[in-house]
């Protein structure tokens, strides 16, 4: 059994404030892509979690972490071997390790025949770490609260996009970032409001409401990824966005003639340069015998 888990970028993201229990209130609206890992799972005596290689994953890996948590949730033991290929560039801000987790909550799922649904699946997803629950639906959808909210949208016009992922693993960066934003950087998430409107009618996301909290702490904490948003630029594209966290960036294109157009005129500078499409629901959750 497979199922491919897809890459995410944020059409925005915007931070409310900070909460009680020490997260941050986000805003954003969140969208598939085509850029997936692949995992497969089979049924086993043991449970088995590998890289395409044989190499083990380690207990810490989201992979095995979601795996153990729908055993929590469903009270049983669910033995399988998972193999995982990787494509996604790791802490690049495209949530790999996210999805590749709400893939084997969906693959469990199938192979144990729990008939668990979507809302239940995202539970417990959301215990494993917060896009997880996005990742479960897939598509497009708007996503609040610590990032466990989710209000999916009809699928966003299809859209090319060209990444460029520099050469660069910060530590804990998801940490790094949220403790390098200020009041200043918080807003009333207006901006995700209008481009969530913009959807539901069917239209492109107006390259105003793209607004991204992290641009300032990405920016600050890694100056080289100014390089490589102007060679997007030089490169053809009208503007560049900031993909989650960083420090991966992304431009947008109408199809995909221009999306390689750009990605063939970049000098990445060691960065890796990536076309991709966006992608809707079924297909991004999609599971195959």
């Amino acid at each position: 059994m497979k199922t491919l888990a897809p890459a995410k970028i944020n059409w925005t993201l915007e931070v409310l404030g900070k909460r009680e229990d020490g997260y941050h209130e986000i805003r954003s609206v969140m969208q598939t892509i085509d850029l997936c890992d692949e995992l497969s799972a089979e049924l086993s005596d043991s449970p088995v979690f590998e890289t395409a290689k044989g190499e083990p994953l380690a207990d810490d890996d989201l992979i095995v972490r979601a795996a153990r948590a729908l055993e929590g949730g469903v009270g049983r033991a669910l033995p399988v071997r998972i193999r995982v290929t990787k494509r996604i560039p790791v802490a690049s801000g495209l949530g790999g390790g996210s999805s590749d987790a709400a893939a084997v909550l969906r693959l469990l799922n199938k192979l144990y025949e729990l008939e668990l649904s979507d809302e239940e699946l995202a539970t417990v997803g959301a215990v494993v770490g917060s896009d997880v629950a996005f990742f479960v639906y897939g598509g497009t959808a708007l996503v609040e609260g610590k990032g466990e909210r989710l209000t999916s949208l009809r699928d966003a016009p299809e859209t090319w996009v060209v990444l460029i992922v520099p050469p660069v693993s910060p530590v804990s960066k998801t940490v790094s970032m949220y403790e390098s934003l200020t009041e200043d950087d918080f807003t009333d998430g207006s901006n995700t409001i209008a481009a969530a409107e913009e959807v539901r009618h069917g239209k492109v996301i107006d390259d105003w409401h793209m607004r991204n909290v992290f641009e300032r702490a990405a920016f600050e904490c890694f100056p080289d990824l100014v390089a490589y948003r102007y060679s997007l630029l030089r490169a053809g594209a009208s503007a560049v966005y900031l993909a989650g966290s960083g420090p991966g960036q992304f431009s947008r294109s109408t199809d995909r003639a221009g999306a390689e157009r750009i990605a063939g005129n970049v000098k990445a500078g060691g960065g890796k340069v990536i076309v991709a499409r966006t992608v809707g629901a079924k297909e991004a959750t999609a599971v195959t015998d």
